[in-house]
């Protein structure tokens, strides 16, 4: 019999995180995840606000994030835009989380960014979320000369739950017509209501998000609709509010998806990563080895969560056709 060590499943530069416990959100537990992180403040290079956008419940805040130009010159034309939409499992999260992502990306693109934000579940169940997004969309697109936003180049990206949200987004707006985006930037994408009802998960190298964390947000998301989980009844409903539960993916905008191979949503985002390509949707697929849900924000300054916002740069230079970064 072997007596060697087994490797250490997780990747090298977020070892640290096997200390860490594997929490899970639940309804007794939820009021001490919402709490309102506070927001960056203006740069001198980048503007940081707070703007209302209207949504179908009423106005909702979003952050709103764009390099300072100096008026009348050439860089003053309008700039491409980044529609992102944070993660909480659909049941927390706030525009603010994600405010150092934001502004990077704004500052190292020179794009504008639209922090969006929506309804939460439980007391909002689907399709409340994707009814938010979809006029927070529109009115970038209808107030482009506002902002100083290029309303043809408009990506839509997310991360968790958030990323789930953007692939329904593209999903509604093709379906909808009018003003598409051209690009998803799908970050560890919880996409698929089923890994909820899967038993054969390997539990013990998960972080940040647990199976049972899954089952409540799913749940609560979907409402009145999450049993049963497979009925004839509900599978018009799923199919519009769940990404991966649509059969059609012909046609939606070219994507990027990256996750860990120790990620709970691994199986299904390369599952749906693998079905955009079947449908003639270009689909870049970045997994990372080791990488658990979240690694990038518990641990922003690692080499491999530098490498995968490098990636997200990358990307979004190709999609929103800037100029190519120069190295001197």
């Amino acid at each position: 019999m072997s007596t060697k060590t087994p490797p250490e499943p997780f990747h090298p530069d977020l070892a640290a995180v096997r200390w860490l416990p594997l929490f899970s959100a639940g309804p007794r537990t939820l009021w001490m995840f919402r709490m309102t992180p506070p927001g960056i403040q203006p740069q001198p290079d980048v503007d940081v606000s707070t703007v209302p956008f209207r949504t179908p419940a009423g106005e909702r805040p979003y952050r709103v994030f764009r390099p300072r130009q100096e008026p009348g010159s050439a860089a003053a034309a309008p700039v491409p835009a980044l529609f992102w939409i944070h993660g909480g499992g659909l049941v927390l999260g706030t525009p603010q989380q994600d405010d150092g992502t934001n502004l990077a990306l704004a500052r190292e693109l020179g794009i504008a960014v639209f922090s969006a934000s929506y309804r939460l579940a439980p007391e909002h169940p689907a399709p409340a979320a994707l009814d938010d997004l979809v006029e927070g969309f529109r009115e970038v697109v209808a107030r482009a000369a506002e902002f100083g936003v290029d309303p043809t180049r408009i990506a839509v990206g997310g991360a968790s739950a958030g990323g789930g949200l953007a692939a329904g987004l593209a999903q509604r707006l093709h379906d909808e017509g009018g003003p598409q985006p051209v690009f998803q930037l799908l970050a560890y994408p919880m996409l698929d209501d089923r890994t909820a009802l899967r038993d054969d998960i390997d539990t013990r190298h998960l972080r940040m998000w647990s199976p049972a964390s899954n089952r409540f947000a799913w749940s609560a998301y979907l409402g009145a609709d999450a049993d049963p989980p497979d009925g004839a009844a509900d599978a018009g409903i799923r199919s519009s509010v769940v990404p991966a539960r649509r059969e059609d993916l012909h046609g939606l905008p070219p994507a990027w998806i990256g996750v860990g191979t120790l990620d709970l949503f691994h199986d299904e985002d390369v599952a749906y990563a693998d079905r955009l390509v079947a449908a003639g949707v270009p689909c870049e697929l970045s997994v990372v080895p080791g990488a658990f849900h979240g690694f990038d924000a518990v641990f922003r300054k690692a080499g491999v969560s530098r490498a995968f916002h490098a990636e997200w740069a990358r990307v979004l230079r190709g999609a929103l056709q800037l100029e190519p970064e120069t190295t001197g």
